[in-house]
Parts: structure tokens; sequence; C-alpha cells
């Protein structure tokens, strides 16, 4: 079952900022497309926090199925441990502005 691990709003610019917390972490985060894309490899967006340390990256995806759009999220720092953190961006529980949206991560059984 996912779980939401913050919620941010989509910016004029194209980006979005909101919060992400976890039980160890609670930081403003800013997801701000990536000017200086070169390749597919590279990231769509870079993920920094309010004191602009890089801590993720992430990618336009299609669904497979309903072929709608979504933002894939890879979150990496010190504080998650060795693993990296994959998330979504998903359209939050509930909410009618189609501009918040959730970070959605679902766990490994």
């Amino acid at each position: 079952m996912a779980q939401a691990l913050g919620y941010v709003t989509k910016t004029e610019t194209g980006g979005y900022e909101g919060m992400l917390a976890t039980m160890s972490l609670k930081k403003r985060i800013r997801i701000l497309p990536n000017a200086r894309k070169e390749s597919d490899a590279q990231p769509d967006f870079r993920v920094y926090t309010e004191d602009r340390v890089e801590i993720g990256g992430g990618w336009n995806r299609v669904g497979k199925v309903s072929g709608n759009e979504y933002v894939s999220l890879t979150f990496s720092a010190p504080e998650f441990g060795p693993s990296k953190i994959y998330a979504n961006l998903g359209r939050a529980a509930g909410q009618d502005d189609p501009d918040v949206m959730a970070i959605l991560w679902n766990p490994r059984d």
C-alpha cells in the first residue's frame, strides 16, 4: 500500500515545492526542472532541500496501462542509510487542486 511521504505544489516554473517527511527527516524541498539535461540517463528534475542540498532526481514517465504522465523520484541522503527511496508524484487523496501532488512511496514487503 502506497504511503505519502509528503506533499508538493506545482510552481509557475514547472517545478514543485513542498514538504518531505520521514521518521528522521522533515524538510522543505524543491523539485526543479533540470535545465542542463543532456541525456535520457540524467534526471528531468533535481530535488533540493531548503538549504540547497541535492537529495535526488525525478524522471518524467508514462504509465504502461493508464497512459498517464507522472514523475518518478529517487531520493538518496545519509539520513536514509545505504538504500535509496523510490517514489512517484501522484494525485493527493481527497485533493481537488490538480497542482497539489503527494510523494507516494510503495515500500517493498
